[in-house]
């Protein structure tokens, strides 16, 4: 018994020297190509998909291969950074601080200033030294190796959706869209796939590609949406599950960068216009078995028995998921008939009404697009959901459902809840979806998120006084 101990705490302390070896010569060669690096931001992504962290001086970077310490409660934050008691991750505890240490191959430059300022990801260690279980990347990673275990091998894409708006509100407060670079023209009128509308914001796009470019980040140009100032990016597919969700995260932190820089606001939010359509985040997933085939197509390109029975278990998921899908009060209002959204769980061929949708393409690409989570989830959460769905569905035997031909929408499914309160119950009470994230994370995500929905419905707003003055 004591020979595997030792074996073990050799094979840990290896695997740390090869780990800190290798983020030397990253920094190394990231010094060499951004010699006049003067700081670094240290990231860290909470519940809600935010960046926490620090700048740093570029002289620490070298010794962060030991690792920096944040406190464990940074996972048990509401949306506005404040901490949620009730998660038993705070004062209960003592505020521990854990060990965080660099995601390799994340050090890149900022687009806060990308000659001079870097950055770079952080995953924290529990107080054993394994990866914390609260953490939404660590959640994601722990659902991703259940399925490579199996010889299953996911290769997945991230397509975001976002706003761009005026840094001005309109005379009644709302949010509005911007006006057209060089006029006093605001543009509310839009077609999707308009290549004038791209031309009116070639600037800012411009500037969204080539900083992705330089922060290795795998992006296809804009496309213009059908709503004005609304634009889309997709990440190339990747069989590195963690990388697309790193990139995704780090390309909203770009996206709002650079509008900034051009005098407008960027914004994710799933429906930050109550006549227009609403954000999304959309991911593209096939399944490669350890020879490189997709087992989600049989010989003949057709749907396989593996991707039915993974069909069925996202489906059957699907109402306890949208607590993560749908992460606030806004997130729900982006669900209504004529958004371009899908309202129940359901699938079809060729159907962008539906859920689940399987994409026109050959044998190699038959794959499933979840059309489902809002712009503003987390994406290692949504793919952790994603992921957690299949698994469901390879270990149950369940009915999959006809798929749906013509409106979706309009057809028989499996609902959705339809506000954020039903979502944590169906949340609370689907067993399987929280064994398989994880018990503590589920119980930290139900706390937190419960507590910023109690926030909410405290607050008294302006439609209310309205109504009431003119009626009470």
């Amino acid at each position: 018994m004591q020979t595997n101990i030792v074996e073990v705490e050799n094979f840990v302390q290896h695997s740390e020297e090869r780990r800190s070896s290798a983020f030397q010569r990253e920094v190394k060669n990231y010094l060499e190509r951004y010699p006049s690096t003067q700081h670094v931001d240290v990231l860290l992504t909470d519940l809600n998909g935010c960046f926490r962290g620090k700048r740093i001086p570029v002289a620490g970077l070298k010794k962060l291969e030991k690792g920096c310490y944040f406190p464990a409660s940074v996972f048990a934050m509401d949306i506005l950074g404040n901490v949620v008691e009730e998660a038993g991750l705070g004062q209960e505890l003592g505020e521990p601080d854990r060990t965080c240490i660099p995601v390799l191959g994340s050090l890149t430059p900022s687009a806060a200033d990308p000659e001079f300022i870097g950055q770079v990801l952080l995953t924290m260690l529990d107080e054993d030294g394994t990866p914390f279980d609260v953490e939404p990347r660590n959640v994601l990673n722990n659902v991703w190796q259940q399925l490579r275990q199996r010889g299953l091998f996911p290769v997945v894409a991230v397509e975001l959706e976002f706003y761009l708006i005026d840094r001005q509100r309109d005379a009644e407060g709302y949010l509005q869209p911007p006006c057209a670079p060089g006029t006093q023209e605001r543009n509310t009128q839009s077609q999707v796939y308009s290549v004038d509308n791209l031309n009116h914001f070639a600037d800012v796009l411009s500037d969204i590609d080539e900083l992705a470019k330089l922060q290795q980040i795998p992006a296809d140009g804009a496309v213009a949406e059908a709503s004005p100032g609304q634009f889309e990016v997709n990440l190339n597919h990747t069989d590195n599950v963690l990388q697309a969700c790193d990139h995704a995260l780090s390309l909203k932190r770009l996206v709002r960068m650079v509008a900034e820089n051009h005098d407008m606001h960027a914004t994710f939010m799933a429906k930050p216009y109550e006549e227009y359509a609403g954000s999304g985040m959309h991911i593209h997933i096939s399944m490669l078995d350890s020879k490189g085939q997709n087992v989600f197509a049989d010989d003949d390109g057709e749907d396989s028995a593996l991707l039915k029975k993974a069909l069925a278990g996202m489906m059957e998921l699907m109402p306890a998921s949208m607590a993560l899908l749908a992460p606030n009060v806004n997130a729900f209002r982006r669900f209504q008939p004529g958004m371009y959204v899908p309202t129940q769980a359901s699938w079809g061929h060729n159907n962008r009404t539906v859920a689940l949708r399987i994409p026109c393409g050959d044998r190699d690409s038959h794959r499933v697009e979840y059309r489902v989570a809002g712009a503003d989830a987390n994406p290692y959460l949504v793919m952790a959901t994603v992921l957690a769905g299949i698994l469901h569905g390879l270990d149950n035997t369940l009915t999959l459902a006809e798929p749906i031909t013509g409106n979706g929408i309009e057809q028989d499914g499996l609902p959705f809840p339809i506000r954020q309160s039903d979502a944590l119950y169906e949340f609370e009470e689907q067993q399987a979806l929280r064994s398989l994230l994880g018990e503590r994370f589920s119980h930290v995500y139900h706390a937190c998120k419960t507590d910023e929905l109690i926030q909410f419905e405290r607050m008294v707003t302006d439609t209310e006084i309205d109504w009431m003055l003119k009626n009470a």
